[in-house]
């Protein structure tokens, strides 16, 4: 958006972008984690991730189920976002396609934030 690229296929390319990633992080935790799980180093940094996303929002994400998902995913901040929401899925045995919808929603809400918050400081700065 700084380079002048056209500010609503910024927002549609990195939206799509992030949609992609729910698949593909599903099919690796399906079928490519397993293969790695049988090094040590690997096996050990999954079983940290898994306990820290069972006590941080996984409590949460249980309670709330759908939504909890979409809020957890929507928030902007390092932990969140679509590859938390795709283990979270994983670990907590999510319905795949409410899962994917819950993704994409908040996928859609955190783009459309952190979209709205550049554009706002575009602005504020000139460049637009």
């Amino acid at each position: 958006m700084l380079k002048g690229l056209n500010v609503y296929l910024v927002f549609v390319t990195c939206f799509l972008a992030n949609v992609l990633v729910f698949p593909l992080m599903l099919f690796f935790l399906d079928k490519i984690n397993k293969y790695f799980l049988r090094w040590f180093f690997y096996k050990k940094s999954a079983i940290y991730v898994a306990r820290r996303a069972k006590t941080g929002s996984g409590e949460k994400i249980k309670k709330f189920g759908f939504w909890g998902l979409i809020l957890f995913v929507m928030i902007p901040l390092p932990g969140t976002g679509v590859y938390a929401g795709s283990i979270a899925t994983y670990l907590f045995k999510i319905e795949r396609k409410k899962a994917f919808w819950a993704n994409t929603i908040g996928i859609f809400l955190s783009s459309a934030i952190v979209w709205s918050a550049t554009l706002i400081s575009m602005k504020s700065m000139g460049s637009a």
